[in-house]
């Protein structure tokens, strides 16, 4: 006999999005042993610039060792170490996450929580800003997984905010207030907003006109504000990111309440390349949520030994400004490459400046244009360029 979580179907893997991961599985792609399988393109990895990562291992052999000044720290790593995080690792992500964004905004590391990903990032931030039957407005299109990182365990609501390609899926105010009162036609108590930016799956980034929006909405309704900013260094063309702390702070908000209600989801899987190593973190001004969330991280801490490297990465800033500027290059390259080829097949791209994303009009491909058509035939698709 197991629990209602261990068999309820509210997982969300019966969704389109997983079981396309499924079917790939059964029969992926190989251009030699399987030509005619299938390519996987829902995957948002960045293997453009592993060379550059493992250039510098290949010259940097200490850490990679547990080394430190030419003695073993392997010990030391091997122990129990502070549930709250390496502090010199958090003083290097602090620093990296204000390089990301051009220096606009100033991270204090005693405000980041360490986690296992951005995922479990997500789901404390869900545990720590609402009680189950609560909701959250999320703006359309947004990543299939959120089903499962935003409602799965906490029972929190995800009600959409939607937008159009009539005008490239901008955020309006009067998309924001039906959606909330949408929620409150449901009997659901709005507890905040929850952004991607760079947006997972547009691969574009948020102007400051829709970011005032948002903060004013938030103050008016007076809800959170969740910004997911892990696309935050990918981007790779103009407008250039406005990270909701930047926009915030242009307000001149820092002394109000919506200070302590904004709160920022980061990690180095994408920018980075660096899924495996599981980095993820929290940052907000809320004292009180760094604490619960510090806690909660105990359920999914980062490796001593993760921690231990990537913060000798993160430290060589000649290093990481290199890495981010041909980062960005080779993602605008890749871009252009991928958009350039699927127009010669009379396919467009929303125009976008972030992220592993395209996002396709295949309106081209069907047999009637109809809203039940139109996405059963894959009108809004995406594919990564990593």
């Amino acid at each position: 006999m197991l629990s209602r979580k261990a068999t309820c179907k509210s997982h969300g893997e019966d969704s389109s999005y997983f079981l396309g991961w499924q079917e790939y599985e059964k029969n992926p792609h190989h251009p030699v042993r399987n030509p005619c399988g299938i390519i996987q393109l829902g995957l948002a990895e960045n293997q453009l610039c592993f060379d550059l990562l493992e250039s510098w291992i290949a010259r940097n052999q200490e850490p990679t060792g547990f080394m430190k000044k030419g003695g073993s720290i392997f010990r030391e790593l091997a122990l129990f170490q502070d549930y709250r995080g390496m502090p010199v690792f958090k003083k290097e992500l602090a620093e990296y996450m204000a390089a990301i964004r051009q220096d606009k905004v100033r991270f204090d590391p005693n405000n980041i929580v360490l986690t296992a990903g951005a995922t479990s990032a997500n789901e404390a931030l869900m545990f720590c800003l609402a009680e189950a039957g609560e909701a959250f407005l999320v703006p359309t299109p947004y990543y299939p997984g959120f089903d499962r990182d935003l409602k799965w365990r906490t029972g929190v609501e995800i009600v959409p905010i939607q937008s159009s390609s009539v005008n490239n899926f901008r955020i309006i105010p009067s998309a924001l207030e039906e959606a909330y009162q949408h929620a409150q036609k449901l009997h659901l108590k709005v507890k905040g907003l929850f952004i991607t930016n760079p947006s997972n799956p547009l691969g574009t980034t948020l102007s400051i006109h829709e970011l005032d929006h948002l903060i004013n909405f938030a103050i008016d309704k007076n809800i959170h504000i969740v910004s997911d900013e892990i696309y935050s260094g990918t981007v790779f063309d103009s407008p250039r990111f406005i990270s909701i702390m930047e926009a915030v702070m242009k307000k001149n908000l820092e002394n109000t309440a919506i200070w302590r209600r904004v709160h920022i989801v980061s990690s180095l899987s994408k920018d980075f390349g660096l899924p495996g190593f599981r980095i993820g973190m929290i940052y907000s001004n809320s004292k009180t949520l760094i604490a619960a969330a510090t806690k909660m991280s105990s359920f999914g801490l980062v490796s001593s030994q993760s921690q231990f490297l990537l913060s000798r990465i993160l430290a060589d800033k000649k290093f990481t400004r290199s890495y981010i500027m041909e980062n960005r290059k080779r993602l605008k390259n890749r871009r252009k490459t991928l958009a350039s080829g699927l127009q010669k097949l009379g396919i467009r791209c929303l125009d976008n400046n972030a992220g592993l994303f395209c996002w396709i009009d295949m309106r081209c491909l069907l047999t009637s244009y109809t809203l039940k058509r139109k996405w059963s035939c894959g009108g809004g698709s995406f594919s990564k360029t990593g």
